[in-house]
């Protein structure tokens, strides 16, 4: 996916996101980043209804799943509102420093205001850049963990999003990616498109967003199951990876070791 032309990369500290001199290209297409736009002003409260709060809990479990700690440097990749980047911070502490980073401008935006709003002195050692997943600005061996939450399936070339990962991790060093399982039973796949059908889309056509979350029924289908997303890692370079079903194999994790 490819937009006609160029995004500025936009960075920030704390509170605003402020144009830079340096410009990323951004391979997405204009629907899917203008999507992620849109869905932004309700990203949060819809996901908390259509988990019932569960969203919470795997997001947790993946980022204990990183093995990060006190006074490291970790990224939050295709970081969205926040709710990952938060987490991590808790993690690193004060001496840490956590980097969120997405194509949305509009969910960076969310996130800055979150964090601004926050009384937790630990988010203070968060960054937020827009930009690219598949041609990161970051030097290689940069991070001591880093967490994907629902991004991945999102990337049209996933190889080369998982090369980028591997280039900028430390090696030892852990990844985990959150998603939507791509299920190989017939039997929680049928529950998983029920849900979507019946429960999801109608629930954001409340918001007027029906139209937006249709594609999530697609973009499972087109994803990869446990078993191949292990096989990527490792013919990525990883030296392990292991994937665990969650949420009653609704949804999935990713843990590669680089």
């Amino acid at each position: 996916m490819a937009l006609s032309s160029p995004v500025s990369s936009c960075a920030h500290r704390r509170y605003n996101i402020s144009s830079s001199s340096s410009r990323i290209r951004i391979r997405c297409s204009n629907e899917r980043q203008a999507l992620f736009n849109r869905i932004s002003p309700v990203y949060d409260n819809l996901n908390d209804l259509l988990s019932l709060g569960q969203h919470r809990i795997w997001k947790r479990m993946a980022v204990s799943w990183t093995e990060a700690k006190k006074g490291d440097n970790v990224l939050d990749l295709c970081c969205g509102s926040g709710d990952i980047a938060f987490l991590l911070s808790e993690k690193v502490g004060l001496h840490g420093k956590v980097t969120g980073y997405d194509f949305s401008k509009d969910q960076l935006l969310v996130a800055a205001s979150r964090q601004h709003l926050s009384l937790k002195a630990c988010y203070n050692n968060i960054v937020w850049i827009e930009g690219d997943a598949l041609d990161m600005p970051f030097p290689d061996t940069s991070f001591d963990a880093i967490a994907v939450g629902y991004g991945l399936r999102n990337l049209v070339d996933r190889p080369k999003a998982m090369n980028e990962i591997f280039r900028v991790l430390k090696p030892g060093s852990k990844v985990s990616i959150l998603d939507f399982n791509k299920s190989a039973s017939p039997f929680t796949t049928s529950i998983q498109e029920w849900a979507i059908d019946n429960v999801v889309v109608p629930v954001a056509s409340n918001y007027g967003l029906a139209k937006e979350y249709k594609y999530l029924k697609s973009s499972i289908r087109e994803f990869l199951t446990g078993r191949e997303l292990e096989k990527l890692a490792l013919e990525t370079g990883f030296s392990h990876a292991k994937h665990y079903e969650i949420g009653g194999g609704l949804m999935g994790n990713l843990v590669a070791t680089r």
